[in-house]
């Protein structure tokens, strides 16, 4: 088996699923995979010490969102602490992009539009070209709306968690309900890569300080 120095580990737990990968080169050595909803916070840790080596690994990719606050959260202090104990660097990813890396194959064109489950009601949407690479920002859209995006963008698959409720309304659409899954991390542009760990809530936190700041937001001296 490879060096831990040539591993990435893999840390995918920003939606009801919650998954780890070892990977050398895009292939995978190692992974789990669990639809839980909740308990991420419980199962992660034990979920990568079950790995080989127990996840050690030379670099650390770690889903940065969107998806929910909580697993978004649990996801970044594992990996950033990891990465702290094993002096490695630290990665995070879109997770929609992983979401439409892992739909390509099935599309005809390569485009994929990946709609998950957001806050209030909405909708995470966001459009992917053949190179799995965001055509448009991450919106939040309720379900109308998210349709007539679709619906104008005229991308023929939808992947993601809210795939088939969105095909429901949209003709000549294929639905590929999937969830982020970390094993199928070889499958991710390098490009969506990045040392920027700030999460990507994709709206605003419902949660607010005293005088109405938003968490992390400092206050006037």
């Amino acid at each position: 088996m490879s060096a831990p120095s040539d591993r990435v580990l893999t840390i995918e737990c920003t939606t009801e699923a919650c998954s780890v990968a070892l990977s050398v080169d895009g292939a995978l050595l190692a992974g789990e995979f669990r639809q839980l909803g909740r308990g991420h916070a419980e199962a992660l840790v034990p979920m990568i010490a079950a790995l080989p080596d127990a996840g050690r690994a030379g670099r650390i990719a770690v889903g940065l969102g969107p998806g929910s606050f909580t697993g978004v959260r649990i996801g970044l202090a594992a990996a950033r602490a990891l990465g702290v104990a094993w002096d490695v660097p630290v990665a995070g990813y879109p997770t929609l992009g992983l979401i439409a890396a892992m739909a390509r194959a099935q599309s005809d064109d390569g485009r994929v539009l990946v709609a998950t489950t957001g806050g209030h009601g909405e909708w995470f949407v966001q459009p992917f070209d053949a190179d799995g690479l965001p055509l448009t920002d991450l919106r939040s859209l309720r379900p109308d709306d998210a349709a007539q995006v679709a619906s104008d963008l005229g991308i023929g698959l939808i992947a993601g968690s809210q795939a088939s409720a969105l095909t429901a309304r949209i003709e000549g659409t294929t639905a590929a309900a999937i969830w982020p899954d970390a094993r199928q991390f070889g499958l991710l542009p390098q490009g969506l890569l990045t040392g920027d760990l700030t999460p990507l809530y994709g709206r605003a936190p419902d949660a607010r300080l005293p005088g109405g700041l938003l968490p992390g937001q400092a206050t006037a001296a």
